[in-house]
């Protein structure tokens, strides 16, 4: 078929639009619930801890979903699953909205996050297939934008909606853009001819246990990592249990996967070198985004004294960095290689990262805004070419199931990254704090000086300050760590094939 023929006569940069709009809604959603928690569990007679199921049950519903949205594509059509996710999403976010009871704003959260979950890897796979070879990169920076700026958005945009009006509209936002979604991907979107369709009782069955493995394998993993720290980790029986079930749920997952013909998810695609380390990358970017995103506000809120607002407004510019640097990779990706641009990328956020490893308690605003910013043009320089690198030899007609796959290393990701700093915060907390509280002794000099006669409210005062230092020194170790892991990420990007964009032959639509 001829290429030209094949593409569709709407302009391409549309649609591209037109599928980012419930996907920055739904990576959105992620985040945006967070700082309303305690609003959340006041207003629906609940206790915080109870409340935080409002955030697990989304996580967990949105693993479960992410790897199975290439083969639930096959099945339904592409357009037809995108546009049911979004229609899962938007009615569900309405139920949400409405919900009475804390039980009830649960369910309706995995409804949410059920449909929420197969809005991503749906438009990255509509923009593989739109945009010819030469043109991906800057189509994958759309998505890009969706991706990296939301989870920065989300606390201060929910900090700022509960304060000014409820909870509540921190869902019912999505109802407008849901409805405008569907119908510009009704006018809009058309599924590629030549698009693999899986059609039951014509010789194809569904995996029934493979999807039942999967399924319970990632529910398990992520509730682990969500609920860990919280339940100190292994010695609790429930996550104790939880590891092993994800354990041997995956470990047979990928044994079935791998031995039947059509499986749910496609993980031979992970044979092709090029997408392997494009995933191992991209898990890695989930882990320095979002661990980062979750201690800097923390470090300014917990150890400056800001405000969540103004926490958030530090961070805020980050995000427009972001906007404007990536539709500059996306025309580099035209001239320079994709892994040049990667490393490029890992050293700048790498250096963020030593940067903010020099914050003290006595920074300024824009000392902390400027280590945002700073660390915002790196990330730029890494999504887009992970992206453009996975597709690059990814098989005709496969772009589905890619897209699935590269979507939960990303959130994965994600959740190893916040379940890590979360968990090294405290206990590095706690380590440095035993190391201060031994030398502040009768027989220390200054700790005598600041005590003074021994007055309680002078020994409280140092303990404070005791417990202040060992924070801001923890915040510091995990700054240091984080960019000693992305630095890992060098010798990966150098391993990926190098790709002649221009010569390509042009993916169709």
């Amino acid at each position: 078929m001829n290429d030209a023929r094949a593409r569709p006569a709407v302009n391409p940069w549309i649609i591209a639009l037109t599928v980012t709009l419930a996907t920055f809604m739904e990576v959105l959603d992620t985040s945006i619930a967070n700082v309303s928690l305690p609003h959340i569990a006041g207003s629906l007679s609940a206790g915080v801890d109870e409340s935080t199921w409002v955030l697990t049950s989304y996580l967990v519903a949105n693993a479960i979903i992410l790897p199975l949205a290439g083969w639930l594509s096959e099945v339904f059509g592409r357009k037809r699953f995108y546009m049911m996710s979004v229609a899962l999403f938007t009615i569900s976010s309405l139920l949400c909205g409405l919900a009475p009871s804390l039980p009830w704003l649960i369910f309706f959260r995995v409804l949410q996050g059920l449909g929420g979950g197969g809005l991503a890897p749906s438009e990255q796979a509509i923009l593989a297939d739109t945009f010819p070879a030469e043109q991906r990169g800057m189509g994958m920076a759309v998505y890009g934008v969706a991706i990296v700026t939301a989870p920065i958005i989300g606390p201060t945009l929910g900090g700022w909606i509960t304060d000014n009006f409820n909870w509540h509209w921190i869902f019912l936002i999505n109802i407008p853009v849901g409805i405008l979604s569907l119908f510009l991907t009704q006018r809009l979107i058309s599924d590629p001819p030549d698009m693999r369709r899986r059609r039951l009782g014509e010789g194809y069955s569904i995996d029934f246990m493979g999807l039942g493995l999967i399924a319970l394998g990632l529910a398990s993993l992520q509730f682990m990592l969500d609920k860990g720290q919280r339940e100190d980790w292994f010695e609790s029986r429930l996550i104790l249990a939880c590891g092993i079930v994800a354990a041997v749920s995956l470990a047979a997952a990928v044994w079935r996967e791998l031995s039947i013909d059509d499986p749910v998810v496609d993980i031979r695609l992970l044979k092709e070198r090029n997408f392997f380390i494009a995933n191992g990358l991209m898990f890695m970017l989930g882990m320095v985004l979002y661990g980062s995103t979750v201690l800097l506000p923390e470090f300014m809120q917990t150890m400056l004294g800001y405000t969540a607002t103004r926490a958030g407004e530090a961070m805020s510019p980050g995000g427009f960095a972001t906007m404007i640097s990536m539709p500059i990779v996306g025309m580099l990706l035209k001239r320079v290689q994709p892994r040049w641009l990667i490393i490029y990328g890992l050293c700048v956020v790498a250096g963020s990262l030593v940067y903010m490893g020099r914050f003290n308690l006595d920074i300024d605003f824009r000392t902390a805004m400027g280590a945002r910013l700073f660390q915002a043009c790196g990330t730029a320089f890494m999504f887009v070419p992970i992206n453009t690198a996975a597709y690059s030899h990814v098989p005709k007609g496969k772009n589905n199931s890619a897209s699935g796959i590269i979507n939960l290393s990303r959130n994965m990701g994600a959740s190893f990254g916040i379940a890590m700093v979360t968990t090294l915060q405290a206990r590095f907390t706690q380590a440095h704090q035993a190391f201060l509280v031994g030398h502040a002794t009768p027989y220390d000099s200054a700790y005598r000086a600041a005590v003074g006669s021994g007055e309680p409210s002078r020994i409280a005062a140092v303990y404070e300050m005791i417990q202040r230092q060992a924070g801001a020194v923890a915040y510091v170790d995990l700054f240091h760590l984080m960019a000693l892991v992305t630095l890992i990420g060098v010798p990966l990007a150098l391993l990926l094939k190098g790709l002649n964009l221009k010569n390509a032959p042009a993916a169709v639509h």
